[in-house]
Order: C-alpha cells, then sequence, then structure tokens
C-alpha cells in the first residue's frame, strides 16, 4: 500500500506543485489549505506522514503540530518553515517534530527527509506494537502439523493472505491454535510489515469492549479525561485479530458491522467519521450458528465475517500430529530452560497419544513445559507424566468408540446411513467394560456407577453381541 502523506500550505502554488511531486514519487498525497482542515484531515485519513507549513492564516503550524502529537502520537510530521523562521524550526522540534525544510524547498532535500521520516514512522509502528500486544512466544509461533487437517489449513492460510481486506473467522475448541493461525495470515499476507493487535471480546465488560475498539472523545464519560484511540485506528493498514467473536454484545456488533461494510467509525462520544484500513480476522470456541438462530449474534455480521471460514479440529482427531508437537516443544523448552530431553520412551508416548487432551495444543505444551522444567533426563518417560493424564489417558478400544459417536454426533449422515442399533451398542459395551475397570471387576460396584440393575451387566458381560430386549 502506497504511503499516504497529507501536505498542509496555505500558498495554492507550492501546494499543486508539491502534491504533483508526490504523486509521481509514488505517494498517495492529500492537501490541506488551513489548520482546521488539516486536523480533520488528519482524523479521518489518519496520513503516515503530515508536511506542515508553519504559518497558516487560521491557526499556527505549532499548535497544528501539538494537536497532531496529542490526538495521532505515532504520526511523523515535517515542518515547512520559511528562510529566517529557525527559531520557530527548533521549537517545532521540541514539540517532536521529525524534521523541518526551510523554503524555497529543494527536492531532492525534501524526498530524503520524506523517505527517512517514514522510515522511523515504520520503527515507531513496530516498537508500538511490541509493548501494545500481548505477543505469542516462540513456542507458539510455529505448529507443526502433517495431518491431512492441518495440511489443509496451511494451504487456506496461504491463499487468503493473498487478499489483504477478505476476513476469516477461524473456529475450534479452546487451545488448539486459532491465534497462531491469525498470526500466520497476517505474516503471510502484504500488511505484514503494519500492527497485529489482538483483543479478547470476553475479557472486558461492554462499555470498555467498545472503548479499546473504537476509541473515545474526551468527556464521552464519566472516566474519559483524555481522548483515546482504538485498537481500529492504532491497527490501521495492519489486521485486527477479535478473539471469542460470540461474546460481543449486539451493541458493539452493529458497530463493528458498519466498520466491515464502510470502513469506516466513529469514536465513543465522537462526531466525526474516522476512516481506515483493517483485514479483520475473528476466532470463536462456541456455535455462531446456533447464537444465529438464537438471536443472541447478527446473521449479517457472521456473514460478512466468515468469508473464508477456518476450522481448527481438536487434538484428539489429529492424533498424528502429536509426535511432531512433542517433539516441536521438547526443542523449544530445552533451550528456554538449557535442558537436554531428546525424545519420548514408548510407554510415555502410548499414555499422550490416548489422553482425549481437553485443553488440546495449549495442556499439552503446558505439559511439557512443566516436565523439561522440573525433570532432569534426556527422554520424556512415563514417571515424568501428571498423574491426572495417565489416569485420564482412554484405552484405544474406548477411544475408538468416543469417536465413532462423536463423528455420529458432529457431522453428517453417510447416504447409506448409520447402524443405530450398532452404535448404541458399541458405546454400551465401552461403558461396561469402563465401569467394570474402575470397579476392579465388582459387577454390584459397576452397576453403582452406572446406575444400573446388576442383572443388566450380567446380561451384556455374558451376551455382548445380543440384541436390546
Amino acid at each position: 500500500m502506497k504511503p499516504v502523506i497529507l501536505l498542509v500550505d496555505d500558498e495554492d502554488t507550492i501546494r499543486l506543485f508539491l502534491e504533483k511531486t508526490l504523486r509521481d514519487e509514488g505517494y498517495e498525497a492529500l492537501t490541506a489549505a488551513t489548520g482546521t482542515e488539516a486536523l480533520e484531515l488528519t482524523r479521518s485519513e489518519l496520513p503516515d506522514l503530515v508536511l506542515l507549513d508553519l504559518k497558516l492564516p487560521d491557526i499556527s503550524g505549532l499548535d497544528v503540530l501539538k494537536q497532531i502529537k496529542e490526538e495521532v502520537p505515532e504520526v511523523c510530521v515535517i515542518m515547512l518553515t520559511a528562510f529566517g523562521d529557525i527559531e520557530t524550526a527548533v521549537a517545532a522540534m521540541k514539540q517532536q517534530a521529525f524534521d523541518f525544510v526551510s523554503k524555497p524547498v529543494n527536492l531532492e532535500q525534501l524526498l530524503l527527509t520524506i523517505e527517512k521520516g517514514l522510515a522511523s514512522r515504520r520503527l515507531t509502528r513496530e516498537l508500538f506494537e511490541l509493548r501494545r500486544r500481548v505477543r505469542i512466544d516462540i513456542g507458539d509461533d510455529y505448529i507443526p502439523g502433517e495431518s491431512a487437517q492441518m495440511k489443509g489449513i496451511y494451504e487456506i492460510v496461504k491463499r487468503v493472505a493473498e487478499s489483504d481486506t477478505t476476513t476469516v473467522l477461524i473456529q475450534g475448541e479452546s487451545g488448539t491454535g486459532k491465534e497462531m493461525i491469525a498470526t500466520m495470515v497476517h505474516r503471510y499476507s502484504g500488511r505484514r510489515d503494519q500492527p497485529f493487535l489482538e483483543i479478547n471480546c470476553a475479557s472486558l465488560p461492554e462499555e470498555l469492549l467498545e472503548s479499546e475498539l473504537f476509541g473515545h472523545e474526551k468527556g464521552a464519560f464519566t472516566d474519559a479525561k483524555s481522548q483515546k484511540i482504538g485498537l481500529l485506528e492504532l491497527a490501521n493498514k495492519g489486521t485486527l485479530f477479535l478473539d471469542e467473536i460470540g461474546e460481543m454484545s449486539l451493541t458493539i456488533q452493529v458497530k463493528l458491522l458498519r466498520v466491515l461494510e464502510r470502513m469506516t467509525f466513529r469514536r465513543v462520544g465522537g462526531t466525526k467519521d474516522i476512516k481506515v484500513s483493517v483485514r479483520i480476522i475473528s476466532a470463536t470456541n462456541s456455535d455462531l450458528e446456533s447464537a444465529v438462530r438464537n438471536r443472541t449474534f447478527r446473521e449479517d455480521l457472521y456473514y460478512r465475517l466468515k468469508v473464508v471460514p477456518v476450522f481448527i479440529p481438536p487434538l484428539r482427531e489429529r492424533k498424528e500430529d502429536i509426535y511432531l508437537l512433542l517433539k516441536h516443544f521438547l526443542n523449544h523448552f530445552n533451550k528456554l530452560f538449557n535442558k537436554g530431553f531428546q525424545d519420548v520412551d514408548e510407554e510415555a508416548y502410548e499414555v499422550i497419544l490416548n489422553y482425549a487432551w481437553p485443553g488440546n495444543i495449549r495442556e499439552l505444551k503446558n505439559m511439557v513445559e512443566r516436565i523439561v522444567l522440573l525433570e532432569n533426563d534426556t527422554v520424556l518417560r512415563l514417571a515424568h507424566i501428571p498423574l491426572g493424564i495417565r489416569q485420564g489417558a482412554t484405552p484405544p478400544q474406548e477411544l475408538a468408540a468416543v469417536r465413532r459417536l462423536e463423528m455420529a454426533l458432529t457431522r453428517p449422515f453417510a447416504e447409506e446411513g448409520t447402524d443405530f442399533e450398532e452404535l448404541l451398542g458399541l458405546v454400551e459395551r465401552e461403558l461396561i467394560d469402563k465401569a467394570m475397570r474402575e470397579a476392579g471387576g465388582n459387577q454390584s460396584r459397576a452397576a453403582r456407577l452406572l446406575r444400573l440393575n446388576r442383572d443388566k451387566i450380567r446380561y451384556r458381560l455374558k451376551n455382548p453381541a445380543a440384541p436390546e430386549e
């Protein structure tokens, strides 16, 4: 995207000449003849750089500079000064002007100063982003996956990144790596050098979330003692990631829809439209289609957000990725804690493979971090694995029953149909087997665990394939 430069000068000849020069150099040029107009354009267009004349007909250039730096501190401002105004130019530098250029303008010097100013602006935004957002650590920056599902997701990410405006809705259980996918989309896109900001919509009450997203004007509400720039403005030309979008109130949903439709919004308490260019990526672990049916989520916003939907399957559905993830996290935490874990032994791996991982990748990563931090070994062993995970590991045959039931409940039926009696019988047998294991083979106790008659348990154990009486 072309850098946007706002040229502020009341002399028509100079303004028109410099406007043409800037456009010939590949910049997008905006112009203003007064300080008032300059402030309005700065607020609505958020230029990358402002060329500001010191002498303006309505407001002094120094006052305009001060106002710009208060409202949009990251904008780079270069002052244009008449010969002999050096003292005033120095005063401007003290008010955070990037530099000044004397009139009559030397074009070569001006263009070089602009180039330096834009480079400084990029660095400022990068530093601002580093301080502002909660960054993903190295362990989450790349999550390997060789399963067909993950390969398909990575292919979608690369394709959608080619468009800098297409919205993406990432769906999946907590801990599956939704934030990582959002980051990948940003890094593959043409917006990669611009901010990537994020917010969890479930973490703030409605009023605070609205202020964080859209900003507010001074006096907009009781505690609004100064103007606040919202994430939409801070993420201009970059990407804004809205996690837990399903928790957003209907009031804020209406405002977000307007942003997606027009790429404009107003700060809370504001009256002027602010124009932005932001890619919106959202994520949820809830069923938004049900929320639409229940009228807790707007249907029009839902379809605006999911131009490209991405579903991340839970870890239990892509067990072939677990070994790669284990090695990845072992390498990461070895470096972090100066340890020497090289591999996983067979017993430990079997338990890890047969555990359901309700917390998905996040739970697996946390387990590996704990083991590498606390244990001094070169191999991850069964004894290192927390007892809760060892006890919660599902035997392979029971896991197969769970998978079949889960597929029947969450996916469309096959054209040839599903054998209802067979599926119920499979689940029943596995539940009885599990109860018998937990009861130590005691049929009466197993019956109590399942709230069944002991005769039912006895009959099923003797006749596992018999039909229901």
